[in-house]
């Protein structure tokens, strides 16, 4: 995995799964975060290959539920971030699914309190040993990239001298959020922060923050001289955000999204929550859209509500004969 002036998609949960992840990367994203997974979940899956879809799947032993699916075609950009408290289940969660991504990443700037309460995402920013543990027992077991994501520090030293000591574990790059724990998406991402950062490490720096446009991408890389930069909010409004052309008309983009769900037989819930994320910031859920995204049960419901019909039946028919079935 190469860190070097990238253009990154942020870990987002129940929005990061396959669909959207190769939706990014159709218009342009280097690299692709996969939403958190917890560790303690992770270590009940067993992986398996779907055939009829093409996918590489995790399945939680006694549900079947599919934790984390991937494919070869994101082999060489997915990153598998993980959600942990603990070096030892770390590392066991990792190994079953290090050889089928680029890199695993750990969450330590998650504010939210289910992963907080857990001794997750932010929480570990307060457990320097802690971080230590668990970063140097995934480099020194694990031949797979291993990075991880934090958010600033009270001071801006506290987090150079916490950054500091996540280069010395060996770790191959360091994301940083350009906003505290307490800070809400709407406060400015403080890019003087990163740039600090950047200019206490040799290792790169992937910035985060506050990317709207494609533009963005270099000036923040102008600001903070990170190496790469990772949008989150902006690719899940427009996903063509990473394209050098501009935007697409963000329908056509939601649509391309349904198709890829539909392909990769995507969790209906999942497919459904994404659709509400991305037309929040251009419409209301209130309106007759939402109202038949939240009423539709199967992705055939989906598909017949966007005029996707006859997709979703060449689709399924394929899928037919791939395991025999007429």
């Amino acid at each position: 995995m190469e860190y070097e002036n990238k253009l990154v998609l942020a870990p987002m949960v129940r929005v990061g799964t396959l669909p959207f992840r190769l939706l990014a990367a159709q218009y342009g994203a280097d690299i692709t975060y996969g939403e958190e997974i917890i560790d303690h979940k992770f270590v009940k899956c067993e992986r398996r290959i779907n055939e009829s879809i093409g996918s590489i799947d995790f399945v939680e032993k006694g549900t079947e539920n599919v934790v984390f699916r991937t494919c070869n075609e994101e082999r060489n950009r997915v990153v598998f971030q993980i959600g942990t408290s603990d070096a030892v289940r770390a590392l066991t969660a990792a190994q079953i699914v290090c050889k089928d991504v680029a890199a695993i990443d750990v969450n330590m700037g998650c504010p939210k309190s289910f992963s907080i309460s857990g001794g997750m995402g932010a929480a570990l920013l307060a457990k320097p040993e802690l971080i230590h543990d668990i970063l140097t027992t995934l480099k020194r077991n694990l031949d797979t990239p291993i990075t991880c994501k934090i958010r600033l520090l009270k001071s801006s030293q506290d987090t150079v001298e916490l950054a500091r000591r996540i280069e010395r574990t060996g770790v191959s790059a360091l994301a940083v959020h350009g906003r505290k724990v307490a800070d809400r998406p709407r406060d400015p991402a403080k890019w003087s922060e990163i740039a600090d950062i950047v200019a206490a490490l040799s290792i790169p720096v992937i910035a985060n923050g506050d990317v709207f446009n494609y533009k963005d991408f270099q000036h923040i890389r102008d600001a903070t001289g990170a190496t790469s930069v990772m949008v989150a909010r902006g690719a899940l409004w427009n996903a063509s955000i990473f394209s050098p052309s501009g935007k697409l008309y963000w329908e056509d983009v939601k649509r391309e999204y349904l198709r890829k769900s539909i392909l990769w037989d995507n969790d209906v819930k999942s497919t459904k929550q994404t659709l509400k994320e991305m037309i929040m910031h251009h419409s209301c859920l209130e309106l007759p859209e939402g109202k038949a995204i939240n009423k539709s049960e199967t992705l055939a419901d989906l598909a017949a509500y966007y005029g996707e019909e006859k997709y979703f039946r060449f689709v399924n028919e394929n899928r037919l004969q791939v395991k025999g079935i007429e």
